[in-house]
């Protein structure tokens, strides 16, 4: 059965698969299927939305009890790796630890299948937060509106270039686990949509 041939999610089950697999609220997936993906993924910039707020309030909140423009972002950037258990980060060091041993492709995955971190991962990730704090630093600098504002943006950002991840004709580097299950699930026509609903979202911001 093709892709196209799957009942479409309701926009329940694409909230809940969005979000249940984004995130760490506590969701009931009613579909597991490929339409269920679809509809998850299209909704995923809706994910970095709620995450960019709470991103923001958290920094805001800091900003309002005096906390330099730093410790305002470190709790912004905290936020999101809270809400996400961390997805995003893992992710970024298995993808380092596995094209920085110079193996194969068969054994930079198995590497990257491995639940520690090696020292390309470490290293990756050190300098992505420090990257991510000292953005929102800057942003904050100018004042809470600017900081949270820019929370926002990037995790819907974030957001949108998954949908683009998982258009059709990208395969999945391996046949099992979340991204198999997501992989080219999203026609290139809707990721070019939802791309240019976010930019114009940005332009507004």
């Amino acid at each position: 059965m093709s892709d196209d041939s799957l009942p479409p999610a309701s926009a329940g089950d694409a909230l809940r698969f969005a979000f249940g697999t984004l995130t760490v609220v506590p969701v009931r997936l009613t579909r597991w299927d490929r339409g269920a993906a679809r509809g998850g993924m299209l909704a995923a910039p809706l994910v970095g939305v709620v995450v960019g707020l709470a991103a923001a309030i958290c920094g805001g909140l800091l900003a309002a009890l005096g906390a330099g423009p730093l410790l305002a972002a470190v709790g912004a950037v905290a936020v999101p790796a809270v809400l996400t258990r961390g997805l995003h980060l893992d992710g970024l060091a298995d993808t380092a630890d596995g094209l920085g041993s110079g193996k194969g492709a068969e054994d930079a995955l198995r590497i990257m299948k491995q639940s520690d971190i090696g020292p390309f991962g470490v290293v990756v990730l050190v300098f992505a937060l420090l990257a991510q704090a000292a953005s929102a630093a800057a942003c904050y600098g100018h004042g809470w509106v600017y900081g949270g504002a820019a929370a926002v943006l990037s995790a819907v950002a974030a957001r949108a270039a998954l949908v683009v991840a998982c258009r059709r004709g990208v395969p999945a580097a391996r046949s099992g686990g979340l991204g198999a299950a997501v992989a080219g699930v999203v026609p290139g026509w809707l990721a070019a949509v939802v791309v240019g609903v976010c930019a114009g979202f940005a332009a507004a911001g």
